[in-house]
């Protein structure tokens, strides 16, 4: 009885999984989803209000999603300001797709670099395509040289958990913010004093006030940008989980031990998981720590490089 029991269970289970990870991987599917605390909405007002005393904007985006963790209502608060776009994590997301994304920024005319925030030794291109930007724009509004002496001063935009502070303290050379790893660590605006010449504005994170498709709200809940006490951690894990057995993803069965991916399915894989990894409770397996640490061990980089969404068709 006890194993009927069980296998009625697991069943049960499989099957609730398997509905929500193809709802989450069909791009048509709707969410209506939306996470938009009070202090979202302040930083908005205070962005749109404080953007004429900067010289540009950079908004910061995860490089494993490069349009859906950007922003249509950040685009509209900072108006026509300069805009450089930082890609960041580019270390975490799939080098052929970074090639790709690209290609389709330059396609758009965009001004954008791919980063690593935690490689300081590359802060220094993010700086020197700020300035070049910059002084592109005031030569077109004065037709003058820009004097050498003169401040310059950016505002840090972006979703909450995209690297702003770390992309800061990396800038400083200092712990100039507080980092965490959960997304809304910053309330409040922040002046960083980078150098002589330049001042950092830190603003807090903003989701868009909607999303719309369900496969975008997995993505953000994937890399953070939504809590998981939000989002919750399921949906997001299982996707992930399909993603690997579909693409065979070297990484992930090396991790978890795997002899092979073929044949394998989303819950033969969560039992193999929990059993490799010792997320197992009276009954079986324990499937909700096996959804936390497959999450933590893709946000940390362990289970390989990955980008979760292509470029749109022309």
């Amino acid at each position: 009885m006890k194993k009927d029991s069980r296998n009625l269970t697991k069943s049960t289970k499989k099957f609730q999984a398997t509905k929500k990870v193809n709802s989450a991987e069909d791009d048509t599917s709707t969410a209506a989803f939306n996470w938009f605390p009070g202090h979202m909405m302040k930083a908005l007002r205070d962005i749109k209000s404080k953007v004429a005393m900067v010289d540009l904007v950079m908004e910061i985006r995860d490089a494993r999603v490069p349009l859906v963790s950007g922003s249509a209502i950040l685009k509209e608060a900072i108006g026509g300001k300069s805009r450089l776009i930082l890609l960041n994590k580019s270390n975490l997301a799939d080098e052929e797709q970074n090639k790709k994304w690209a290609q389709y920024f330059d396609h758009q005319k965009e001004h954008y670099l791919f980063i690593n925030c935690l490689d300081r030794s590359s802060m220094k291109e993010v700086t020197q395509k700020a300035r070049v930007i910059i002084e592109e724009k005031r030569k077109q509004c004065s037709n003058e040289d820009i004097p050498d002496k003169e401040k310059y001063k950016f505002m840090i935009v972006g979703l909450p958990n995209t690297g702003k502070s770390t992309l800061i303290n990396s800038l400083a050379n200092r712990n100039a913010t507080k980092v965490a790893n959960k997304p809304g660590q910053t309330q409040n605006q922040i002046w960083v004093k980078v150098d002589e010449k330049i001042d950092l504005l830190d603003t807090p994170g903003v989701m868009p006030t909607k999303i719309e498709k369900e496969i975008h709200k997995t993505w953000l809940s994937i890399i953070n940008a939504i809590p998981d006490h939000i989002a919750g951690e399921e949906t997001p894990a299982c996707f992930l989980i399909q993603h690997f057995l579909k693409h065979k993803n070297p990484e992930f069965l090396e991790t978890y031990k795997f002899e092979s991916l073929e044949n394998v399915d989303l819950v033969g894989a969560l039992d193999h998981i929990a059993k490799v990894r010792g997320c197992l409770q009276k009954g079986g397996p324990d499937y909700d720590r096996v959804y936390k640490l497959l999450l933590v061990d893709f946000r940390s980089g362990l289970l390989g490089r990955v980008t979760l969404e292509t470029q749109p068709v022309a």
